[in-house]
């Protein structure tokens, strides 16, 4: 039976203006757009009073382990996220080489994740994107091949520079991950092992992806007081490796650095002037989200995270951890120093002995347990085996609001989904519609959709989605212009929002008057260059 969308405002996602129609879908695809004749034999759905709108995508997922164990993805489908692009900041799932799953397993449950309900032995990128089709994902997912994850395939975890026959394996995993179907490569500069790698490194695996015309994505080495040096390094590898470049949750950190903002735009500019394809994603918050153990400095990480806590054992080091935090590293993202211990907050933890350390400051943190904030804090980090989420803040309404409105820009969550989680995990897209459009009118309706579909469906090379058109699948949003708004806040932030009345994944019903109908109906999206 066909289903036909009546009286609703559609907006494609082109960019265009709305206009008043109906839409007609058969199967799971879209067949018809515009004035369309209603007859007894179809499913008709009035969506007067709501927008008609493409499924939203995020760019930016940590839902990895998630799809695995609850694969309704439910922060996201009921903000009306029909596709999520997982395998973010050089440390994800795949590949996966049978010695390093203990030690991978550790380094990952900061970030993603962690679980015994899993198996493990997916090996690659094939074998994982078929355990999540085997499950049957919510909403349809997509997967970029981590820089850390090749790296340890290729040569292990320890800080060194590989040798020419290791760099050629690199290249090698690449291209094999991206046959596979990956989208493309990402990298996070700030997590280890993907921070020992050289600029040079990095740019013969983006050789690799720009042969498939796959994207780079990267967490660059600094958003705080390197940014300007980062950016260069960034665009220096779009421009020697030919690789679109896509930066990951775009922003300045720090007060100190919020007058580089004018240099920052300037070389984005400077790098499209030069034929440099290059886009950003941005969640719609003044604070971010990772994993705790970011605040050590790099050398704490050396080997792994075994080798990790055992260096948080040594009271010598401590010592030394607290000093390079106090003075700083050149080139290292301290984020104590620019966010400050009162305003980074502790949001997940593994053990049920420490739940009482979630939601607060590093500074609250010491004073329930009686000890100085480091000791305090590396105390966790050590029992938790670095597995410990936080949130930090760093920036102004100001400074979202001007990047939210530059052309590269396209919506993400970047939502860490464990324990007490960022709030963009459930509300990033109608805080958009909510806040930035319809109160701050920092952007138009139309200008806010385009940056949530057909502008990441254009950036990640997602086909046939993105927009409402003829014989494109039928990913679809109805939501309510007035209504739809953000509930999540950061002492309580597993809301779900208002306003998304119903979200359609490949022509099926999967949410229903703001309610989940405990349909699945996504699917694995791989590049157009996967091996037949």
């Amino acid at each position: 039976m066909k289903t036909l969308i009546k009286n609703g405002l559609i907006i494609d996602g082109s960019g265009k203006p709305g206009f008043k129609g109906s839409l007609l879908i058969d199967g799971d695809r879209i067949e018809k757009i515009g004035d369309v004749a209603e007859s007894g034999d179809m499913k008709v759905i009035d969506a007067s009073g709501l927008v008609v709108s493409p499924g939203f995508i995020d760019t930016h997922s940590h839902s990895d382990v998630q799809i695995l164990l609850n694969p309704e993805i439910l922060p996201k489908v009921m903000q009306g996220v029909t596709t999520e692009v997982l395998g973010q900041d050089g440390v994800a799932m795949a590949p996966l080489p049978e010695q390093y799953i203990s030690p991978w397993r550790k380094n990952l449950a900061g970030l993603d994740g962690d679980s015994d309900k899993i198996d493990w032995h997916f090996k690659d990128t094939a074998g994982y994107l078929s355990m999540i089709e085997k499950v049957g994902p919510g909403i349809n997912e997509c997967y970029l091949v981590p820089h850390g994850n090749i790296r340890m395939e290729a040569m292990g975890l320890d800080n060194r520079q590989p040798s020419p026959e290791e760099m050629q394996k690199m290249r090698d995993i690449t291209r094999r991950e991206m046959e596979a179907g990956a989208m493309g490569l990402s990298t996070g500069l700030i997590y280890m092992p993907c921070a020992y790698g050289r600029t040079e490194e990095i740019i013969e695996m983006c050789k690799v992806v720009a042969e498939y015309d796959g994207l780079f994505v990267i967490h660059q080495r600094s958003e705080a007081d390197t940014i300007l040096e980062s950016m260069e390094e960034v665009i220096r590898i779009g421009r020697e490796s030919g690789v679109r470049t896509h930066f990951s949750h775009f922003k300045v950190c720090g007060k100190k650095n919020w007058d580089k903002i004018d240099k920052v735009v300037a070389l984005l500019e400077k790098a499209e002037a030069e034929g440099i394809k290059v886009s950003f994603d941005q969640y719609p918050y003044v604070a971010g989200s990772t994993m705790l153990g970011v605040i050590l400095p790099p050398w704490v990480h050396d080997g792994g995270t075994d080798k990790l806590v055992t260096r948080l054992h040594d009271k010598e080091l401590r010592k030394k951890m607290v000093e390079d935090i106090e003075n700083g590293i050149p080139g290292w993202d301290n984020f104590v120093d620019f966010a400050g211990l009162d305003n980074i907050y502790v949001t997940s933890v593994k053990n049920k002995k420490n739940e009482n350390a979630i939601g607060l400051s590093l500074t609250q943190l010491g004073e329930l347990h009686g000890k100085n904030p480091y000791d305090a804090t590396f105390d966790l980090l050590m029992e938790e085996e670095n597995a410990v989420g936080m949130v930090d803040f760093y920036g102004t309404e100001e400074h979202v609001r001007r990047f939210m409105k530059r052309p590269e820009m396209n919506a993400c969550t970047d939502g860490l989904l464990g324990g007490k989680p960022h709030p963009r995990v459930y509300g990033t897209f109608p805080r958009i519609l909510g806040k930035y459009v319809r109160e701050d009118k920092a952007l138009k309706l139309e200008e806010a959709v385009y940056k949530m579909t057909t502008k990441p469906a254009e950036t990640m090379h997602i086909k046939e989605r993105g927009q409402l058109k003829p014989g494109y699948f039928a990913d679809i949003v109805l939501f309510n212009p007035d209504t739809v708004i953000d509930k999540g806040t950061f002492t309580d932030p597993a809301q779900y929002p208002e306003g998304i009345d119903m979200v359609m994944i490949n022509g099926k019903t999967v949410v229903k008057d703001g309610k989940h109908t405990g349909t699945r109906a996504g699917c694995v999206l791989r590049n157009g260059h996967v091996s037949k």
